[in-house]
C-alpha cells in the first residue's frame, strides 16, 4: 500500500534501500559460494596447496560492507529525525490507550473514539497508556509509536490525502488484542470546519458500551471473557476478592458505579484486576448512560 503521509516515502525509501543491498549481497554471495564449491572441490584438487592470507582481499571485505552498513545507517537516521521533529504549527491531540480501545482528545476539549484530522495538516500526538504498553500504529502514515504507562510519548504526522485509514495496536497487550482497532479519518479543510462546528450527539444505549471498549471485555449473553458478563447483571450476587478479603455483594447501582470507577476495589472472584480507572476517560453523562444500559440488560 502506497503511504499517505509527509514522510512515507522516506521510510519506504530506506527500507528498499536495504532490502535491494540485502538481496544484490545474497544473490552474490551464494554465486560465488557454488562456484567455490565447484571450482575447488576435492574431485577438482586432490591435493590442495596451502592457502595464503590475501591483505587486499580481507581489507575488501571488511571495507565495503561498513561502507555499505555506515550508508544504512545514515538512510534511516535522516528519516527518523524527520519523523521525531515536530513542526511548530502541528495541532496538539492526546491519545489514551487501554485495553482495549483508543480514545482522543482535541485542544477544544472535544473527545472521539476516531482520530479525526485535516489533510495537509501536521499533527501532534501525545501518548498515554492507562494500563499496558500499547503500540500506535498506521501502516498508511508509516508511523508506530509505543504508549506507555507513566509516561507521555509524542509522535507526528501530515496526512496528505483524505479517507479513512486503519489503526492498530502493534504491541501484544492482552487477550483482546487483535481486537484492539480505530481508525484515522483524515478530512479535507471544509469538511474538517464543519466537524469542529457540530459536535457530535453523545453516543448512548449498547453503542456507548462497544465506543468505550466495554463489549471488548464483557459479553452480554453469558459467555465468559476478561471480565463477569453484562448478562442479567442487576440483582445478581457476586462474591468479591477486596483489601480485607473476600465478601459477597449484590450488583446494584452504587456497585457499578465503583467498579467503572474503582475496579480494583472490589474484584469479582475468579477474575483478574485488569481493568483500568475510568475516571479521566468517562463524562458522567456517559457514566450514567452507562450504568443505565447495565441495569436493562
Amino acid at each position: 500500500m502506497q503511504g499517505v503521509s509527509s514522510y512515507s516515502g522516506i521510510v519506504d525509501g530506506a527500507f528498499w534501500y536495504i532490502l535491494g543491498i540485502s538481496a544484490v549481497l545474497l544473490v552474490g554471495i551464494t554465486i560465488v559460494m557454488i562456484w567455490f564449491a565447484f571450482r575447488y572441490s576435492v574431485k577438482r584438487n586432490p591435493n590442495p596447496a596451502q592457502i595464503h592470507g590475501s591483505v587486499a582481499l580481507e581489507t575488501l571485505w571488511t571495507v565495503i560492507p561498513t561502507l555499505l552498513v555506515l550508508s544504512m545507517f545514515w538512510y534511516g537516521w535522516t528519516g527518523f529525525k524527520r519523523m521525531r521533529d515536530v513542526p511548530q504549527e502541528a495541532m496538539l491531540v492526546k491519545v489514551t490507550a487501554r485495553m482495549w480501545s483508543w480514545s482522543f482528545e482535541y485542544p477544544d476539549g472535544r473527545r472521539s473514539q476516531e482520530l479525526v484530522v485535516p489533510v495537509g495538516r501536521p499533527v501532534r500526538l501525545e501518548l498515554l497508556s492507562k494500563d499496558v504498553l500499547h503500540s500506535f500504529f498506521v501502516p498508511a502514515f508509516r508511523l508506530k509509536e509505543d504508549a506507555v504507562p507513566g509516561r507521555t510519548n509524542h509522535a507526528w504526522f501530515q496526512a496528505d490525502k483524505a479517507g479513512s485509514y486503519d489503526l492498530l495496536c502493534a504491541e501484544y497487550c492482552g487477550d483482546q488484542h487483535s481486537k484492539m482497532l480505530g481508525t484515522v479519518r483524515v478530512l479535507p479543510d471544509a469538511d474538517y470546519a464543519t466537524w469542529q462546528a457540530n459536535p457530535p450527539a453523545m453516543v448512548t444505549g449498547p453503542e456507548l458500551l462497544a465506543a468505550k471498549g466495554c463489549t471488548t471485555c464483557h459479553s452480554q449473553d453469558g459467555s465468559r471473557m476478561v471480565g463477569p458478563s453484562f448478562k442479567g447483571l442487576m440483582g445478581r450476587k457476586e462474591m468479591v476478592v477486596q483489601t480485607d478479603g473476600e465478601s459477597e455483594v449484590t450488583v446494584d447501582e452504587a456497585y457499578l458505579r465503583r467498579s467503572i470507577l474503582e475496579p480494583k476495589a472490589q474484584v469479582v472472584k475468579g477474575f483478574d484486576p485488569v481493568m483500568p480507572e475510568q475516571r479521566d476517560l468517562l463524562s458522567d453523562e456517559e457514566l450514567d448512560e452507562i450504568i443505565k444500559v447495565l441495569q436493562g440488560l
